[in-house]
C-alpha cells in the first residue's frame, strides 16, 4: 500500500492543489485516511502476532501445555524441549507438520503431550532405522506409535498406497520390538466414548 500510495502522490505531486478537480481531491483526502488506518492495523496486527508468540513460547517453557494454541513457532519450542533443538529443521517443516496436527484432530499441545507420553523417540528411531533420525521423523514415530492406526487413518496421505503400507509396515516393526502401540484419538477425532490408549512400556 505504501508502494501504491507513492505511486499516486508521484502523479499528482507536480499538480498544484487549486489545478485538482475538488471531488478528486475529496477521494484522495479519503484514501489518505483509508491508508492511514490500514497502515495502523497492520502494526497491529504484527504486535499481537508477536505477543502471542512470546506468550506461547513461555506457556510451553513453563509446561502449560493447554493453553498453548498448535502454531508453527509453538511446535518449535515444544519440540526443541521435548526432543532437544535440531538446527536443521526448517521454517517450511514446522508449517506443514503444525497443519498435519490440525489434520489428525489436535488442538493443544496438553493433546500432543498425552498421545506421546511414555515413548522413547531415540528407541523409535533406531528400531527403524539404526540410527537417531531429526527432530520432526522421531516426533512422527512418536504420534504414530501413539495413535497406532487412527496416525494413518487421518493422515493428510491416507489415500496414498505408498504411505499406508509403509507405515502400517512401521507399526508392525515396533510391535515385534515388544513397544505397545496406542489408539489415541486427540480431541477433535474423539466420539462420546473416547478410544482408550495402551500403556506404552
Amino acid at each position: 500500500m505504501q508502494h501504491s500510495w507513492a505511486e499516486i502522490e508521484h502523479d499528482i505531486q507536480y499538480k498544484a492543489v487549486e489545478t485538482i478537480p475538488i471531488t478528486i481531491r475529496r477521494r484522495f483526502m479519503a484514501l489518505a485516511g483509508l491508508l492511514e488506518i490500514a497502515d495502523r492495523e497492520f502494526q497491529a496486527i504484527q504486535d499481537e502476532d508477536e505477543k502471542l508468540r512470546t506468550e506461547a513460547r513461555k506457556s510451553v517453557q513453563e509446561g502449560k501445555l493447554d493453553q498453548v494454541e498448535i502454531t508453527p513457532d509453538a511446535l518449535k519450542t515444544y519440540l526443541d524441549k521435548k526432543l532437544g533443538a535440531d538446527g536443521r529443521m526448517t521454517e517450511f517443516s514446522y508449517q506443514w507438520t503444525a497443519k498435519l496436527l490440525h489434520k489428525l484432530g489436535f488442538v493443544d499441545f496438553k493433546d500432543i503431550d498425552e498421545c506421546i507420553s511414555g515413548y522413547d523417540d531415540d528407541r523409535l528411531s533406531r528400531i527403524l532405522w539404526g540410527t537417531r533420525q531429526g527432530q520432526l521423523t522421531r516426533f512422527e514415530y512418536l504420534l504414530l506409535t501413539g495413535m497406532g492406526e487412527n496416525f494413518i487413518k487421518f493422515h493428510l496421505w491416507k489415500n496414498q498406497d505408498w504411505f499406508v503400507n509403509s507405515y502400517q509396515k512401521n507399526l508392525e516393526k515396533f510391535r515385534q520390538a515388544d513397544i505397545a502401540i496406542g489408539s489415541y484419538l486427540p480431541t477433535n477425532r474423539r466420539s462420546a466414548e473416547p478410544a482408550t490408549q495402551a500403556d506404552p512400556e
